[in-house]
C-alpha cells in the first residue's frame, strides 16, 4: 500500500520544564535549545516528518515556549495553496480543565479538540527532545500494511543501555505483546529479543522504546477518552495497558538514535558531530535539517589551526587553536585563545564598533570569547561576554554545582546565557 501523506498528523511533545538540561532551559523550552551550531532540538522531528513527506504538524508546549513560537514562526512557512504547517499549541486553562499538561499523554488528550477541523486517519507522536534521521513512511506503510492499531519504534540496545529503557517483546507476527519499564539487570535475562544477527553480534539484544508511536485515530481517541481518561504518560501507562488488547506492532529501527535528556548526552551529541564520519549526516540532501534561513556573511578564520570542528556562517575567528569542537552562529573568538571539546552556541546578534569602542573603555568584556583564554569540556550558551585571560576547564572531578554565571554537571561546565566573565576568571579541576 503506497504511502498517504494526507493522512498523517504529526504531534510533538514539547516535554516539560526540562530540569535534567538546566541551565540550558532557564529561559527556553526543550525543543527551543540550539543544537549543532545553528539548529534547535525542535528542527529534528519536524526536517523527519518534512523528508518523510508529512506537513501537518502541531507541536505542543507550556513552559518558557517564546523563543519557540518566534523560532517556528520565522522558519516553517507553506506556501498558500499548501495543506502544510506546524502550529504551536500551548497548555492553556479553559472553563473545561484549569490544569497545565499533567504527562504526554493528557498533552495529547487536552489538545485533540484542535484536529477536529482537520483530515487525518492516523497520529504519529514524536518527541521534540531527540536526535535521528528516520522515513516515516516506511514505518507508516507497516503500520497500515500490519493492519496495527498502534506502532512503536523500537531500537536494538546493549543489556547497559536496556535499564534505562522501557523494553518490549514480540510474537512471530512482530506484533509487540509484553512491556517492563527499565528492568533490573537480574530481570534482563527473560527480554532477550531476535534482534538479527547484525544487532546480535553488536551485543544490542533488546528492544527499546524510542517513545515514537503511530496511533490509529479511532484508537486515540477510545484510549484517551474513554478506557483511560485519567492517564497522564504514553511510555508509563497508555502503551502498557494497551498491550494484549489492541494489535501493537513493532518497528524495529536500526539507525543514530539518541535521547537528548540531560547536559551529558547533550554535550556528547554535539561533540560526536565533529567526526570524521559523525553519527548522524548533516550532509545528506536527502536528509536535510531545516532550519531558519539567516543572511548572514561566511565564517572568517584568521586561526593557528581548526582540527575535526565545526564553524557556523557569520563566526569570526581569531584564536590559536578549535580541536573537536562546534562554533555556532555569530560567534566571536579572540587571538591567542584554545578551544578544545567545547560547544560555543554563538551569539544572536553583532555588537556595533560604537558598542565595542565603548564597552572596552569601560573595561566591560565584548560579545564573544576573548583573547588568551583556555576553554575546555565546555557548553557555552548564547550571548555570552568573556574577558581575556579565562580558564574554563571541565572534567569529572569538578563537583557538580550552580551559580549566577555558570552550572557544572557531570564534569561539564555550562556558561550561561548573556553572561558577563570578566578577566582573569578561573574554573579547573
Amino acid at each position: 500500500m503506497s504511502f498517504m501523506s494526507d493522512k498523517i498528523v504529526a504531534i510533538i511533545l514539547g516535554g516539560g520544564a526540562g530540569t535534567r538540561l538546566y541551565p540550558l532551559t532557564a529561559t527556553r523550552s526543550k525543543p527551543a535549545v540550539p543544537i549543532a551550531g545553528k539548529y534547535r532540538l525542535v528542527d529534528i522531528p519536524i526536517s523527519n516528518c518534512l523528508n518523510s513527506d508529512i506537513q501537518k504538524m502541531f507541536v505542543l508546549t507550556q513552559f518558557n515556549s517564546a523563543s519557540l513560537n518566534k523560532h517556528i514562526k520565522n522558519t516553517y512557512q507553506f506556501n498558500a495553496f499548501s495543506k502544510g504547517f506546524v502550529d504551536i499549541l500551548a497548555a492553556e486553562q479553559t472553563p473545561e480543565n484549569n490544569e497545565w499538561f499533567q504527562g504526554t499523554a493528557d498533552a495529547v488528550r487536552q489538545s485533540l479538540k484542535y484536529l477536529k477541523s482537520i483530515e487525518y486517519e492516523y497520529i504519529l507522536i514524536l518527541s521534540g527532545d531527540q536526535l535521528y534521521q528516520i522515513d516515516f513512511k516506511d514505518m507508516v506503510d507497516r503500520h497500515i500494511e500490519s493492519k496495527a492499531e498502534i506502532s512503536i519504534a523500537t531500537i536494538p540496545v546493549t543489556a547497559k543501555e536496556a535499564t534505562e529503557f522501557g523494553i518490549m517483546k514480540t510474537n512471530e507476527e512482530n506484533n509487540i505483546v509484553s512491556f517492563i519499564e527499565k528492568p533490573s539487570i537480574e530481570l534482563l535475562p527473560e527480554w532477550i529479543s531476535d534482534t538479527g544477527h547484525e544487532m546480535q553480534a553488536q551485543g544490542r539484544n533488546y528492544m527499546a522504546s524510542m517513545g515514537i508511536y503511530i496511533f490509529n485515530k479511532s484508537i486515540m481517541r477510545e484510549l484517551l477518552s474513554d478506557v483511560h481518561p485519567d492517564a497522564k504518560d504514553f511510555g508509563k501507562e497508555i502503551i502498557p495497558s494497551a498491550i494484549g488488547k489492541y494489535r501493537i506492532n513493532s518497528f524495529q529501527y536500526e539507525g543514530y538514535w539518541t535521547d537528548i535528556g540531560n547536559i551529558r548526552s547533550f554535550f556528547e551529541a554535539n561533540i560526536d558531530l565533529t567526526k570524521d564520519i559523525p553519527s548522524i549526516d548533516l550532509y545528506d540532501s536527502d536528509k536535510a535539517i531545516y532550519t531558519r534561513a539567516r543572511m548572514l556573511p561566511a565564517a572568517k578564520l584568521n586561526s593557528g589551526s581548526v582540527n575535526s570542528s565545526i564553524i557556523a556562517e557569520g563566526s569570526i575567528i581569531l584564536c590559536e587553536s578549535i580541536e573537536r569542537s562546534v562554533v555556532g552562529i555569530r560567534a566571536r573568538i579572540g587571538f591567542g585563545t584554545k578551544i578544545k571539546s567545547t560547544y560555543i552556541m554563538g551569539n544572536d546578534y553583532y555588537e556595533t564598533l560604537a558598542q565595542i569602542n565603548e564597552q572596552k573603555s569601560k573595561g566591560i568584556p565584548l560579545l564573544g570569547i576573548g583573547e588568551n583564554c583556555i576553554i575546555e569540556n565546555a557548553i557555552i550558551d548564547k550571548n555570552v561576554h568573556i574577558g581575556n585571560n579565562v580558564v574554563i576547564i571541565g572534567g569529572e572531578a569538578l563537583p557538580d554545582q550552580d551559580h549566577e554565571f555558570l552550572t557544572v554537571k557531570d564534569g561539564i561546565i555550562v556558561i550561561k546565557k548573556n553572561v558577563y566573565i570578566h578577566d582573569g576568571f578561573q574554573i579547573h579541576p
